[in-house]
């Protein structure tokens, strides 16, 4: 039976914290969201060992007080020499080149079969990660909810093979990331709409831009990590969603002041004009809880609000 299926485990509010030192081998480990988990485990007395394909990755790691492992996440051989030395893993690399989405879907689900076949026969915890805006109800979505077929949304690829090794036995757990994953050094999707504003003239949204964009900020997103590995809880779907549903009007608007454009509205039928390939994450509704990070992992997001954030100059060099 899949440890996924939602209600078949015990949720226990109170769960003791392993105080034991680990050594987490981490992919993406220089990447937005994996430099911000790197930090969190090095905060918390454990040691990391960052997959770096580059010299300069390496350095970042090496700099940052992780020890490196040299490879290509493409290399399961390699994959396996890096788990092979440590007591957890977490899993935050992936593609985001948009023009070949599909194709790095299905290299994400390669890579997670890889680590989880490293990791079979023994209990260590794999940290994969997913996104809610993969899960579209009419109700915000829950931990318990389940993303459609790759066959339709291939980002859905990473958790079909997440749920495939947990099946074989390995102790697999999915984080999901909002739509914004913000802070200070952000090359995802708000600076993306950014430089669509900027090239238009204009902070837009679609219609009423009462569609909704779940937030966290990076730092919170890590934090989320770290308690899973330390307290490996019987559920295993966790979202790192610290604002539940923000009106993308709002966002916009917040846009549009930080630039001194004006925000603005945009019909359905000429969103595209404005903003291309994007036009369906802009009009996106996806609003998201976290009650079992809350309950399970008692996680209390700390940082800035997306809104804070933008307010703040943190995007003032985009």
């Amino acid at each position: 039976m899949s440890r996924f299926i939602a209600g078949s485990y015990p949720k226990f509010v109170a769960i003791s914290l392993k105080t034991f030192h680990m050594r987490v081998f981490v992919t993406g480990a220089t990447g937005f969201v994996g430099s911000a988990v790197v930090k969190q485990l090095l905060d918390g007395g454990h040691e990391v060992i960052g997959l770096a394909r580059s010299d300069s990755s390496a350095k970042a790691l090496d700099d940052a007080g992780a020890l490196v492992h040299r490879g290509d996440i493409d290399d399961p051989e390699n994959l396996r020499l890096g788990v092979a030395k440590a007591d957890a893993v977490i899993h935050t690399a992936f593609n985001h080149d948009f023009s070949q989405f599909k194709a790095n879907c299905e290299a994400d689900r390669r890579v997670i079969l890889s680590l989880g076949e490293a990791l079979a026969g023994s209990d260590r915890p794999l940290v994969i990660t997913s996104g809610v805006g993969l899960l579209h109800y009419d109700h915000p979505v829950a931990e318990s909810d389940q993303p459609s077929s790759s066959a339709i949304i291939p980002r859905a690829a990473t958790e079909e093979a997440a749920k495939v090794v947990a099946d074989r036995g390995v102790n697999t757990y999915i984080v999901r990331l909002p739509p914004s994953v913000h802070g200070k050094g952000d090359h995802g999707f708000v600076p993306m709409v950014m430089a669509m504003a900027k090239e238009k003239g204009v902070s837009a949204f679609v219609g009423e831009g009462a569609n909704r964009w779940p937030a966290v900020h990076r730092s919170d997103a890590a934090a989320i990590y770290r308690r899973i590995i330390e307290l490996q809880p019987a559920e295993k779907t966790f979202h790192a969603v610290a604002e539940e549903g923000i009106p993308f009007r709002l966002i916009a608007a917040a846009i549009g002041k930080q630039l001194d454009l004006p925000a603005e509205s945009r019909s359905p039928e000429a969103a595209t004009e404005h903003f291309g390939w994007f036009t369906h994450f802009a009009m996106m509704d996806c609003p998201a809880t976290a009650s079992l990070s809350h309950e399970l992992l008692s996680w209390k997001p700390t940082e800035l609000t997306l809104l804070d954030d933008l307010a703040a100059g943190n995007y003032s060099d985009r």
